[in-house]
């Protein structure tokens, strides 16, 4: 079970998300062709780093994959997460481009993620877009305590599939605060009454990951680009909140 903030952790927990937030917002203000996806990852660790705060995706290790070697993810149209920067990458006028990052605060961790339109985007991308913030953000208003996850996550795919849109299965969201993922697990599916139950003091991320036609991944060589196979274009935006007694406090505001 989650280890939920004392209230000192609290207080660096806020600063961690408001630091973040900071950080993601430079980044999306470089975001315009011409420029490489390492440019960014260098603009997002120089604002972390600035504000006292570490980035947490850096040399991150999971499974049998290497460890992550940089800061930011950047994940451009068919590619749904964890894309590595590179500097022969430039980003290119109707691309669109998801952003994941994250910060440990004195040891408080914060994510967030946006997908951000580059140029004259197609009215597909774009909707692709308004739905996954607006569910994000729907979402955020439904939780209060005494929800389950599975709740929750039948909140998000049924709102998604009302748009004609498709929910990943394969990426959920995640209990955070003392470490970059801990419990729950937070599926953006799901059935009612199902799974553990959302309490006062959880500290959480959700992420929509969201696409159109068909939901099967695969992953790339590198061991972390995740890609959708069918080529298809995806978006991802996620927040990481606080479980309050009146719902939820956005912490990477």
């Amino acid at each position: 079970m989650q280890r939920k903030l004392l209230p000192e952790q609290l207080t660096d927990f806020r600063k961690s998300g408001k630091i973040l937030a900071t950080a993601l917002f430079e980044v999306a203000n470089y975001v315009k062709p011409g420029v490489t996806t390492m440019t960014l990852d260098e603009i997002a660790e120089r604002s972390l780093r600035r504000q006292g705060a570490q980035p947490s995706f850096k040399n991150y290790k999971t499974g049998d994959a290497p460890r992550f070697p940089a800061s930011l993810c950047v994940s451009i149209n068919d590619e749904l997460v964890h894309g590595i920067p590179n500097e022969k990458r430039f980003i290119k006028d109707g691309d669109i481009i998801s952003l994941d990052l994250g910060a440990n605060y004195h040891g408080t961790f914060t994510d967030m993620a946006v997908t951000i339109p580059v140029g004259k985007i197609s009215s597909n991308d774009k909707k692709l877009i308004d739905v996954t913030k607006n569910v994000l953000m729907e979402a955020i208003k439904y939780v209060k305590p005494g929800i389950t996850t599975g709740d929750l996550g039948n909140f998000i795919d049924s709102y998604v599939k009302k748009q004609k849109l498709l929910v990943i299965r394969d990426f959920v969201g995640h209990g955070i605060g003392l470490q970059p993922h801990d419990e729950p697990q937070l599926p953006n599916f799901g059935q009612p009454g199902r799974g553990p139950i959302l309490e006062v003091g959880m500290t959480i991320a959700i992420e929509p990951m969201v696409t159109s036609d068909d939901i099967e991944i695969k992953i790339a060589k590198d061991g972390w680009t995740v890609r959708m196979v069918r080529g298809q274009h995806s978006a991802h935006f996620e927040h990481t909140i606080l479980i309050t007694k009146s719902g939820a406090e956005l912490i990477t505001k």
